[in-house]
């Protein structure tokens, strides 16, 4: 079987050719991919360039083309989830610096409160001190006294509030008489 050298180089001349149409294909293919975000494989890759994915591992410049839109796409997913981890542990910083701040006023107001409560039991004691042990019964008598006094003063109260709400109630029943005699009065002397 002889080769006729021309024929030889028409078919390397048409393999490169459809190598090179391959590699544009691989080119579109990864830049569609990469528009629509979408994953960046070898077998992605070859599916929409529409190549085999032998031809992608087989030719250098396919490989070193394919391997390279791989390794970018991976280079940028893992700085996307780099940013969007600083960005929640930004969040989380803030919440627990926010934590801190409202921790520190909640101990001051408890120390607040507590030094309040202090200066009020040391007024107690003083008091408790200063009263003999004996006069608390009496202090109680008092204080029962004192209330019985109140309830009086109040039932009182409200019998005199009773009693003003009846006079005036006569007062206008009574001035509304008046009025009704003067009116009378003035139609009889007038001929």
């Amino acid at each position: 079987m002889t080769s006729n050298p021309d024929s030889t180089a028409a078919a390397i001349a048409a393999r490169r050719d459809q190598t090179r149409g391959k590699l544009t294909q691989l080119e579109k293919a990864i830049s569609q991919l990469r528009r629509e975000r979408g994953r960046l494989t070898v077998r992605a890759i070859a599916e929409r360039a529409d190549v085999s994915a032998t031809f992608c591992y087989e030719n250098s410049d396919a490989r070193v083309l394919v391997q390279g839109a791989v390794a970018d796409a991976r280079r940028r997913r893992d700085q996307g989830a780099q940013h969007e981890h600083e960005r929640i542990e930004a969040s989380w910083r803030e919440r627990a610096l926010n934590a801190e701040e409202a921790l520190t006023r909640t101990q001051e107001t408890v120390f607040t409160q507590r030094k309040r409560i202090g200066e009020l039991m040391g007024q107690l004691r003083d008091v408790e001190q200063t009263a003999p042990a004996d006069s608390a019964p009496a202090l109680r008598t008092e204080n029962t006294a004192l209330k019985r006094r109140l309830d009086q003063m109040t039932q009182e109260h409200r019998s005199l509030q009773e009693r003003l709400e009846g006079a005036r109630s006569n007062l206008r029943f009574s001035e509304k008489r008046i009025a009704d005699l003067e009116v009378q009065l003035l139609e009889q002397g007038q001929p």
